[in-house]
């Protein structure tokens, strides 16, 4: 009986290994983390280079994030992912249904972010609903988390604060926030507005 090693478990793909199929052929998954880190690492500063005023964070600008840092390794950079997926027990939003949930977080949630904001929590609030949201309704295949923290760096330059450290988020700590995406199916953010305070 072959042994898995996927992150996830994909009804539809019981065999999907964590080395996804890839542009480059790549089978070890330490070359592919190490590409991938250096996608989303070189995306985010060019998309902080084109930051201003003006930048809308919507669902074509998170489809973005994704295209760009991924483009070279996956056929599916940019896409939404089109396999269900669990983690833990836990049921992601169904493949089908995506593009009419992400058009619901787009025009409820995205759409309304202000381009300014008078106070540092109200801007902490959206931070964190947005990435609760954004994780919890996981719309691609692969580096969801990865999307949604640099979307949430650029949230907060955008108004003038540094990157958040998501990197004070220990291991002992990831439950807290594996509770916190959770809690958006019930659009509870307060789980995620308090981590989020916490490494602003």
């Amino acid at each position: 009986m072959p042994i898995l090693h996927s992150k996830y478990d994909t009804p539809d793909d019981k065999n999907q290994h964590e080395v996804l199929p890839n542009k480059l052929g790549i089978t070890d998954i330490k070359t592919i983390h190490k590409l991938e880190f250096e996608g989303f690492v070189k995306t985010q500063y060019l998309l902080l280079d084109q930051l201003n005023t003006n930048t809308k964070f919507d669902i074509g600008y998170i489809k973005k994030i994704h295209f760009m840092a991924l483009k070279d390794i996956y056929d599916f950079a940019g896409q939404l992912r089109i396999v269900n997926m669990t983690k833990g027990g836990f049921l992601f939003p169904t493949a089908k249904f995506l593009p009419t949930i992400l058009d619901k977080f787009d025009q409820s949630v995205l759409l309304k972010l202000p381009h300014a904001y008078k106070q540092k929590e109200e801007l902490i609030i959206d931070i964190a609903k947005v990435h609760a949201e954004l994780l919890f309704i996981h719309p691609f295949r692969e580096a969801n988390g990865r999307v949604a923290r640099v979307l949430a760096n650029l949230m907060a330059v955008k108004q003038g604060f540094d990157f958040l450290g998501f990197y004070k988020i220990t291991q002992r700590q990831f439950t807290s926030y594996i509770y916190a995406v959770q809690s958006a199916a019930e659009e509870n953010y307060e789980p995620m507005r308090k981590i989020i305070s916490a490494i602003f």
